[in-house]
């Protein structure tokens, strides 16, 4: 086992991972993926396959599902000069759902005051931001002609590292998305199909909803040296009051709350107080959570095997050292964390978006 000396060092989150690991088709079904739990303080990992999961869930507990859906971000447009552009639509700003932050390629040729065109509609780039990205302005008339068109001309937005195409939209969403506005998928509760949900919720968990529409802040590399100079980009997130109200009777119960995903974890401690009450809101989360960061609402999660150093794999090394209570000992934990990566790796488990699930208590 390689032992990480510093954890705010961005070398220390690295690991060897061959291509060939990188899944590029979900399981079918999708509760077959392969499941590894692990209990961290016990030091113990089980092999299983993901509808094993019920066997750790306990009556009174209470899972915790990202229903942001997946919209057709990213699209294929053309400059004045008649060259090409790239749009991904990121975080919506308005309440029309017609004013977007979007990151632009190429980003050199595309600023404020710039049209673009597609499918005979025009982008007014209204303002430059920082890294890539432009505040842009679509010229319909409404959210429902808006999204009508997305739909039409729009492509799924899926990681560089997955080679599809837009036959794979259906795979890339939730069996339980309602909510439009995300650009990536809260990849985590792919693995869940209506059966599994429903058998879950039959030996006495209950399932509670939360909304953040995923976009460059959980995916963009982390490329600050020392990772506590990492600005994460914010996203949009929403704990209704009815979640909020399950989540205090669970904890008020002696239950656990389970967070379905990176996303469902960081939108329960964005809204967290120090005693782990979560509030209703909505806000812009510009939380970063790594090592030394204290959990205050999550008890368990799901997660998948994660980019190396991206700030998701930062997040998971947390939790686990919050379940150890290693507070002091991150270190330790970080290097058996991805000791189990490699040791996954090996055994051809599949990473990434469409790859193999950790339960993590």
């Amino acid at each position: 086992m390689i032992k990480r000396e510093n954890l705010y060092d961005l070398e220390s989150y690295s690991y060897e991972l061959p291509p060939e690991n990188i899944a590029q088709f979900p399981a079918n079904p999708r509760d077959s993926s392969r499941l590894l739990v692990w209990n961290v303080k016990e030091n113990r990992t089980e092999a299983r396959h993901f509808r094993d999961i019920t066997e750790y869930f306990r009556p009174g507990d209470l899972l915790v599902l990202n229903d942001t859906r997946v919209i057709p971000a990213r699209i294929f447009a053309h400059r004045e000069t008649g060259g090409k552009c790239e749009l991904l639509l990121l975080r919506n700003v308005t309440a029309d759902f017609l004013e977007w932050e979007a990151l632009v390629k190429p980003a050199r040729r595309v600023h404020e005051g710039d049209v673009v065109t597609v499918g005979g509609h025009s982008v007014a780039i209204i303002a430059d931001m920082a890294e890539g990205i432009r505040r842009v302005r679509f010229d319909f008339d409404s959210r429902e002609s808006f999204m009508k068109f997305l739909d039409e001309a729009g492509n799924v937005p899926l990681p560089p590292y997955i080679h599809g195409d837009n036959t794979m939209k259906e795979s890339y969403q939730t069996v339980f998305a309602r909510h439009d506005g995300s650009s990536a998928a809260p990849t985590a509760s792919l693995h869940f199909t209506p059966e599994l949900l429903e058998k879950i919720q039959a030996m006495g968990v209950k399932i509670a909803y939360v909304t953040l529409h995923v976009g460059l802040g959980t995916f963009r590399p982390v490329k600050a040296q020392d990772i506590r100079e990492h600005d994460i980009h914010r996203e949009r997130c929403e704990v209704s009051a009815e979640t909020a109200e399950m989540i205090r009777e669970c904890k008020a119960n002696g239950g656990r709350v389970i967070a379905s995903g990176t996303t469902s974890a960081r939108t329960l401690e964005s809204f967290a107080d120090d005693d782990g009450n979560v509030t209703a809101g909505v806000k812009d989360t510009g939380l970063f959570i790594y090592p030394g960061y204290r959990f205050k609402a999550v008890d368990c999660l799901i997660t998948n095997f994660h980019l190396p150093q991206s700030s998701l794999i930062m997040l998971v090394s947390s939790f686990a050292a919050n379940k150890a209570e290693a507070f002091g000992h991150e270190e330790e934990i970080l290097s058996r964390l991805l000791e189990i990566y490699e040791q996954c790796a090996d055994e051809g488990w599949r990473f990434f978006s469409f790859g193999d699930a950790m339960f993590i208590e």
